[in-house]
């Protein structure tokens, strides 16, 4: 199960779950890189960390990365823009959301919105997400297999 790497990005509003989580995946025995932030500066920018842990899970899209932000979800719009990923979000509710984008999406990058989920529940969705095989059925596979395509179209489109 722990045959990839994890990386791991926030900006100042996730850093102290990024500094939780860390060290607590290497506890469990993950290798991990962190592409920071590597200190809490109110006026950075996520997009200069994340863009860094997507394009390492871009590269190897068996790799996984959780990217930390306020809310989650312009950490994840910026993943998104990356090739072969797929990220999904949590800021709360229901702690199976993770799971299913992993089953049903292959998602493989988790982006947590820090503000709105303590770490303990942080961690809880985590290791599910970690520990979610993806379904294998067609439709899941199709599904997946349309949405890499729409995205290899739509960057064709652009140059």
């Amino acid at each position: 199960m722990k045959n990839f790497t994890i990386h791991l990005a926030t900006d100042h509003a996730g850093f102290d779950h990024k500094e939780g989580v860390k060290k607590w995946l290497k506890e469990e025995g993950f290798t991990v890189v962190d592409h920071g932030a590597n200190q809490v500066d109110p006026l950075d920018d996520f997009p200069d960390f994340i863009s860094l842990a997507a394009t390492a899970v871009s590269a190897k899209p068996t790799d996984r990365a959780i990217i930390f932000g306020g809310s989650g979800q312009g950490e994840a719009m910026v993943a998104n823009r990356f090739m072969n990923v797929r990220a999904t979000v949590y800021y709360g509710g229901e702690e199976s959301i993770p799971a299913l984008g992993r089953e049903h999406n292959d998602s493989n990058v988790l982006s947590i919105g820090a503000r709105f989920v303590s770490l303990d529940e942080a961690k809880k969705v985590i290791w599910q997400w970690l520990h979610t095989e993806v379904l294998t059925d067609d439709k899941y596979t199709r599904r997946n297999q349309k949405i890499e395509a729409i995205t290899r179209e739509l960057r064709c489109h652009a140059k």
